[in-house]
This record gives structure tokens, C-alpha cells and sequence, in this order.
């Protein structure tokens, strides 16, 4: 009899086996985006869209700046965290990083970026499809450090995450006259999604899985928004916010007809646009005091170099604040943001 527990034990052991190797499910964060995941590459390249002076990264570890857009973490950080990874993701063009490194984590982010070529020449950054021939070169070194197998099943269990897409609405669209006058508001968001079905398919073809595709914001809600928003006190540009719901409605299609197109894809949506109105609308609720102004200079219009450690209006605990400065969160807020992405979406990856 007591041979019948014997099949058993051993599909115990295989299933302990499974657990004790499920933390490796995820062996490496693949980052593509705007300044909201950007950990330095634009400290790399001639542009203003810069970060990498005080008082930004005052919160960082070591209390340096790094070229993060916030006083500490983005949620691309958090989120290599969550999945048992490094605590942060190095920038791909950052020197003090190799292969080494970047073999469990790296992001080619470049802040000021969008979806449209067009929003990336506005302040000189790199475009998505430059960000795309910066992985190609990743994947290259990273078959030369691993080999060739183990590279690939890296590449093929990582998981890609993206964060893109405001700068093309509030930075291009909505600033500048070129793409109002080709393209109504709805007619614009349906030539970036063709962009963003383009760009994953192409990454697809390169070998990846496992793909979180970012939604927008509450953009009519940022600091900026609400202090140019005159007529109306300091309320958020509710329009700014309706696009923002539309974009995110077609994005959700994307995913869904990219899992029926592309055989072993997995694609989600991660959707921050109702956690951070949340945070916007009942700060308190979160551990907040302030919600319409950022934390830094007057926290009304200012970011990058107008964001310097001279102001003398840049509070002293940022963790009080939903936003850094006027256009980016705070760490706290990005830690917020990346639980709820990984609670309601990125948890399928685990």
C-alpha cells in the first residue's frame, strides 16, 4: 500500500519544483516609453527634456538625480521590484551600466517622446522607432553575453512594458498647428494606434511574448493643465480627459485584436487613467495633502530646468503631493500606479 503514495510524492515534488522556479517566470523587464519610465537616456542626447540635476532624484537612492522625471522611482522600477527583479531599470544610453545589468532590466525611454515621429522632434529626443533599433542592439549583446539559447528564452519570457503616448496629444497635437490640421482629434488617436499595432508587431517579429501597453493618463488633471486651464479656476481640462478615456477604449482593442492576430502573444492592457484620478479627486484617501499643484517651485507650471534646487517654493516632503513637478508624479504616486497595474493587469505575467 505503501507504494501507491509513491506517484504522488512525485508530482509533489515537481509541484514544489514549479513554485520555487515561478519567481523566475519574468527573467527581465524590456522598458519602451516617455519620461514617465525614462531612468536617463535623454542625459545621453542633445535635448532640454532633461532631469538630471537636483532637486530631482532627491528621494532616489543615494539621494541622486538620474534623469527620472520625479523625486524618486517611476513605476517601471517598482514594477521589476514587484516581479522579483532589481529594484530599479537602467537606462539603456547610461554609461555606468553594461549587458551585465541590462540583461535583467533596461529601458530605452526617452522623455518627450510619443508614438509620432513629429512629437519626438519637438524637443529633440529619441523616437519609438530609434527606441526599437536600440533594443535590436540590446538583443545582439545580450546574445553575445548569455549565448545564443539562453538569450532567446530571456527575450521570449521577458516582459516588455510600455508608457507612451501624452506628449503626442499635449506636446504635438494640441500645442502645435501641423497634425490639427491634417487630422481631426479622433482621426489622430486611430493614426497612433495603426503606430503602436506597427511597433508591437514588429516586436513580436523580434521575438516577444509578454507585453503590457500603457494607457494614458488623466492628462486634463496635471498641474499644467489645470493652471493654463484660466477660464475655469484650476479644474482639469475635462476634454484633455475625454480623449484621453477614448484613446484608452482603442487601445483595449488593440490588445484584443493583436491576441487574436499574433499566435503565443500575450498582450494587456495597464490603465493608470482611474487609479490616478482617484488620487487626483481624494488625495486623502491616499496619504495625500496636495493634488492640484506639484510639489516643485510653484508647482504649477514648472518641470526640467525650470525646476531647479534654487526654487524657493519646492516643498520639503514630497510625499504630501501627487505630483512632482508640473507634468510628473511623485514616487509615492508611482508606486501607486505600478501595484495597481500589476494587481489588475501585469499579475497574468506571474
Amino acid at each position: 500500500m505503501a507504494y501507491m503514495h509513491v506517484p504522488w510524492l512525485f508530482i509533489l515534488i515537481q509541484f514544489l519544483l514549479l513554485l520555487v522556479t515561478g519567481g523566475a517566470k519574468v527573467p527581465a523587464i524590456v522598458v519602451f516609453g516617455d519620461s514617465s519610465v525614462d531612468a536617463g537616456n535623454n542625459n545621453q542626447i542633445s535635448t532640454v527634456a532633461r532631469s538630471n540635476f537636483e532637486p530631482y532624484g532627491r528621494d532616489f537612492s543615494g539621494g541622486q538625480p538620474t534623469g527620472r522625471f520625479s523625486n524618486g522611482r517611476v513605476p517601471s522600477d517598482f514594477i521589476s521590484q514587484a516581479f522579483g527583479l532589481k529594484p530599479t531599470v537602467p537606462a539603456y544610453l547610461d554609461p555606468k551600466y553594461s549587458i551585465k545589468d541590462f540583461a535583467v532590466g533596461v529601458t530605452f525611454a526617452s522623455a518627450g517622446t510619443g508614438y509620432d515621429n513629429a512629437t519626438s522632434d519637438v524637443l529633440s529626443v529619441i523616437p519609438l522607432w530609434k527606441e526599437l533599433e536600440y533594443y535590436k542592439d540590446y538583443q545582439k549583446n545580450l546574445t553575445t553575453y548569455l549565448g545564443e539559447a539562453k538569450a532567446n528564452e530571456t527575450l521570449r519570457e521577458a516582459l516588455y512594458l510600455m508608457s507612451i503616448g501624452t506628449n503626442d496629444f499635449l506636446e504635438n497635437y494640441y500645442t502645435l498647428p501641423d497634425r490639427r490640421s491634417q487630422f481631426t482629434v479622433d482621426q489622430y488617436q486611430d493614426f497612433l494606434i495603426g503606430i503602436a499595432k506597427n511597433f508591437i508587431t514588429s516586436l513580436y517579429g523580434l521575438g516577444a511574448r509578454k507585453i503590457s501597453l500603457g494607457g494614458l493618463p488623466p492628462m486634463g488633471c496635471m498641474p499644467l493643465e489645470r493652471t493654463t486651464n484660466l477660464f475655469n479656476g484650476d479644474a482639469c481640462t475635462e476634454s484633455y480627459n475625454i480623449v484621453a478615456l477614448s484613446f484608452n477604449d482603442k487601445l483595449k482593442s488593440l490588445t484584443a485584436d493583436l491576441n487574436k492576430e499574433l499566435a503565443g502573444i500575450k498582450v494587456v492592457l495597464s490603465n493608470p487613467y482611474y487609479v490616478l484620478l482617484q488620487m487626483i479627486r481624494k488625495p486623502s484617501s491616499y496619504g495625500f495633502e496636495v493634488a492640484s499643484v506639484a510639489c516643485c517651485a510653484t508647482g504649477m507650471f514648472e518641470m526640467g530646468y525650470a525646476c531647479d534646487r534654487m526654487n524657493p517654493f519646492t516643498c520639503t516632503d514630497a510625499s504630501k503631493y501627487v505630483f512632482w513637478d508640473s507634468f510628473h508624479p511623485t514616487e509615492k504616486t508611482n508606486q501607486i500606479i505600478a501595484q495597481h497595474m500589476v494587481k489588475t493587469a501585469l499579475y497574468q505575467f506571474m
